[in-house]
């Protein structure tokens, strides 16, 4: 049976979605963060998953759980954001002896619904966040947008749109990523030393000591 509801996940909000072997929970109040992807035929989880994982640890290290979309991913040297009209100084909050600003910040903000319903073949799920004067970062990055974010379930699995909007009259800067955490081992009660993976490198874009690109592959 496919459906599309509101649940309480351990004191969190969340939207689940369920479509034949498929099921997906996301946390809409925290960037919309998709904590769980299970195929429940094979016993497989996707993401990274702890069923007792509690808000505040989820808010925490939102990086590191599920899948967090990123705006403004990676690392800025000093924290110097240049656009082809302005220069933005964003927060430095990797410290000594990075000296960066890494991962930007909507990935733990608190999303809104848009919809959430389901038919015969898929569910699904829309949130936005509207970025303005009213979020904390905006001192550092005034330039005004809104996101939306589709998560549409089937039975071939999850798929993602993300929409931004530029409400400014400035350049927006766009960088955009998904910082995918593996669950290892993905199936019920595998074993970690069963896990192999091998994975082909061809070029490698090589990092300073401040894992800053020096432009050379």
């Amino acid at each position: 049976m496919n459906f599309a509801k509101i649940i309480n996940f351990n004191g969190m909000p969340c939207v689940e979605l369920s479509v034949d072997d498929y099921t997906a929970l996301i946390a809409y109040e925290i960037g919309s963060n998709v904590i769980r992807l299970r195929n429940t035929k094979n016993s497989v989880d996707v993401f990274r998953f702890n069923d007792s994982i509690s808000p505040e640890e989820l808010l925490k290290s939102a990086e590191v759980w599920g899948l967090p979309l990123l705006y403004l991913p990676n690392r800025f040297a000093d924290g110097i954001l240049k656009t082809s009209d302005a220069t933005y100084h964003l927060p430095v909050n990797e410290g000594e002896p990075y000296n960066n600003h890494i991962h930007g910040f909507i990935h733990k903000r608190v999303h809104s619904i848009v919809e959430y319903d389901c038919d015969e073949n898929k569910s699904w799920l829309k949130t936005q966040y509207l970025y303005d004067e009213n979020d904390d970062f905006f001192q550092y990055l005034p330039v005004k947008f809104n996101v939306e974010y589709t998560f549409t379930l089937s039975n071939e699995g999850l798929d993602v749109n993300i929409k931004f909007t530029n409400l400014s009259e400035k350049v927006l800067p766009m960088v955009l990523a998904s910082h995918t955490a593996i669950q290892a081992p993905f199936v019920d009660e595998g074993k970690l030393p069963d896990i192999r993976i091998s994975v082909p490198v061809l070029q490698k874009c090589e990092l300073n000591e401040r894992c800053l690109p020096t432009e050379r592959i």
